[in-house]
């Protein structure tokens, strides 16, 4: 645990400041840890990790707390790519995946041919590492609903 947030605070540091104001926006939000990492469940309808912090989505339906869950892995797998990158991760994964997720023209290619948003090398090794780390499953298009 000390090594963790020893890690994400020094060589991550860039990364866990930028996740420290995210959190702190969303203080009044529901909070709790996961292996380590300081998850919050937020208005935004989609996930962020951003080194010792992660940010979900909620679902009203309780039905799809097994999908919340699965974001949550997906996501601390950016939490282990901060650990690896450093001061790197914003650049090599943080930008590129930001524009995988929100530019049209790559959410219209991957419509138009049928790609996963978690083909991308950003998302694909996110879920490796949270899966590896964790032991539990992640984002995966087969297990997608």
């Amino acid at each position: 645990m000390f090594l963790y947030y020893l890690v994400q605070c020094t060589w991550g540091a860039l990364q866990t400041l930028a996740g420290f104001i995210v959190f702190l926006a969303n203080f009044n939000r529901p909070h709790f840890f996961y292996h380590n990492a300081m998850v919050t469940v937020w208005k935004v309808r989609s996930g962020l990790s951003l080194g010792a912090f992660i940010f979900v989505p909620s679902f009203k339906d309780t039905s799809r707390t097994g999908i919340q869950r699965r974001i949550i892995v997906h996501e601390y797998g950016h939490t282990i790519q901060s650990l690896i990158l450093g001061p790197l991760y914003l650049l090599v994964i943080g930008l590129p995946s930001l524009l995988w997720n929100k530019i049209p023209v790559f959410e219209r290619r991957r419509m138009r041919r049928n790609y996963s948003y978690y083909s991308f090398y950003t998302e694909r090794w996110a879920n490796h590492l949270g899966e590896l780390v964790t032991r539990e499953k992640s984002l995966r298009p087969e297990n997608v609903i």
